[in-house]
């Protein structure tokens, strides 16, 4: 009697444990994607891993610890672990290993970026060149260009206006006096 005690309470103590397992495993998917932006997708796909995980763990578990045979104390021992988990440590943990991530993200791109300097330098050296010695000559052209016809299109937006008032004062409607005059003499 007192082994099948001792057994179970052995058993519980382990399914206590693999709680605990559970919920830092289910916390490190938070951080995951507490620390990178992800799609709606790829979420989804990290729940089904996790599920899939969680689920083979729990049979490896069950069979080594118990001959794969279902108890209700088994089932209190995880959910008590995951819960006081949760309750205990989990924020704790969350908050250090975002932080580490975060200061992980921000050395690497700083690292990132000390390396990539000199490249940016040459590139926008050549883009100086470029744009000096072959796209100059362009820009003088459209200069001239915009030179020539924007005057032209200034007038042409004055007379346009001018007429439109005039053809208000006249008549009621928008109809131009050349269409008006037209449909007079029919």
């Amino acid at each position: 009697m007192g082994n099948i005690i001792s057994n179970q309470a052995y058993s519980f103590a382990i399914c206590f444990v693999c709680g605990v397992i559970i919920g830092i495993f289910f916390d490190i998917f938070r951080i995951l994607r507490k620390s990178f932006k992800t799609p709606d997708l790829i979420t989804y796909i990290e729940d089904l891993i996790f599920g899939i995980i969680t689920g083979i763990f729990l049979v490896f578990v069950l069979f080594v610890l118990n001959n794969g045979q279902l108890r209700f104390y088994i089932f209190f021992g995880l959910i008590l672990g995951i819960i006081i988990y949760l309750i205990t440590i989990s924020k704790l943990f969350i908050k250090i290993n975002v932080a580490v991530i975060v200061a992980i993200k921000k050395t690497i791109f700083k690292i990132i970026s000390i390396i990539l300097y000199p490249f940016s330098k040459i590139l926008g050296f050549i883009k100086n060149i470029i744009s000096k010695l072959i796209l100059r000559p362009f820009r003088i052209l459209t200069i001239n260009i915009k030179k020539i016809f924007k005057p032209k299109i200034i007038k042409n937006i004055k007379e346009h206006k001018k007429q439109k008032i005039k053809n208000n004062n006249d008549t009621d409607t928008n109809i131009p006096r050349k269409l008006l005059t037209k449909c007079n003499k029919k």
